[in-house]
This record gives C-alpha cells, sequence and structure tokens, in this order.
C-alpha cells in the first residue's frame, strides 16, 4: 500500500470515530441541539454537547490522522449534524413541546460546533507535534551561547 492510499484509509477511519464519538456525545448527553424547547433549552448540557463534543471529536480526528488532522476535524459535527437536522425534519413527529430551529438558526448553531471541533483539532496536533507551528521548536531556536553557522 503506497502512502498516499495509507493516508486516505487514516483519513476515512479518522472521520468515522470523529463522527462516532460526536454522534455518542449526543445521545448520551440526550440532546438534540436541532430542536427549540424555548429558553430552557439553553442548559448545561446543551452547551456541552455543542462546544465540548465536538471539540472532544476534534482531538480525536487529529491524533488519528496526525499532522494535517486539524483540517480533517471540521467534518465530523458537520457530517452528524447534517444527518441528525434531516432526520429529525422527515420525522413522522417531533417530542411534545419542541419545534425544529430555522435554518438560519440551525447554521449558526453548525457554525459554532465546526469551530468548536476546529479548536480541537488544533489541540490534536499539538498532542501529536508536541508543538504548534511549521516546525519543531529545537530546530527553530538555537540555544543561547551557541554562535550562528552564517546559514
Amino acid at each position: 500500500m503506497n502512502v498516499q492510499t495509507k493516508r486516505y484509509v487514516t483519513g476515512g477511519i479518522a472521520l468515522i470515530a470523529g463522527c462516532l464519538v460526536n454522534y455518542a456525545g449526543d445521545r448520551i448527553l440526550g440532546v438534540d441541539v436541532e430542536l427549540w424547547w424555548g429558553l430552557g433549552t439553553f442548559g448545561l448540557v446543551w452547551i456541552l454537547d455543542l462546544f465540548v463534543v465536538p471539540l472532544i471529536a476534534g482531538i480525536v480526528v487529529a491524533v488519528i490522522f496526525g499532522l494535517g488532522g486539524k483540517w480533517l476535524c471540521y467534518f465530523p459535527p458537520l457530517i452528524v449534524r447534517i444527518i441528525n437536522y434531516f432526520t429529525l425534519y422527515y420525522a413522522d413527529s417531533l417530542p411534545q413541546g419542541s419545534q425544529m430551529l430555522t435554518f438560519p438558526l440551525w447554521i449558526l448553531i453548525v457554525i459554532l460546533a465546526v469551530e468548536a471541533a476546529a479548536f480541537g483539532g488544533v489541540i490534536g496536533e499539538i498532542v501529536v507535534k508536541r508543538t504548534y507551528g511549521r516546525l519543531p521548536r529545537h530546530l527553530v531556536y538555537r540555544e543561547k551561547g551557541q554562535k550562528s553557522t552564517g546559514e
């Protein structure tokens, strides 16, 4: 198997793992962020589901995929939110006392979840590389007292 094929396989596994983490977090917390229950919607569990679950999913994607995972981590919350929205949209009936978010408000929710996953992707890359930036710290900064070789 060549390097590019391994990268695709690893990316697919990372996407599936991120989607599973996001979906499992939704089910464990018992929250559908696509439903509006009135002002009681915005509770602590809702906030955890919107910000912390995608953050963890982003970390998982970046750690599995490796370098470049901060770009791939945008997709799992997007995929899960789209599937959940259309599943609820085409459902026969919604839970008593709830209604679907309007499409513009739902897009705002999706953007917030994707940005939380982006933060997780950056954290995951920091875990993988042990530094943030393009090069590891020991290649960029010289120890004090070393003379420059004129490179």
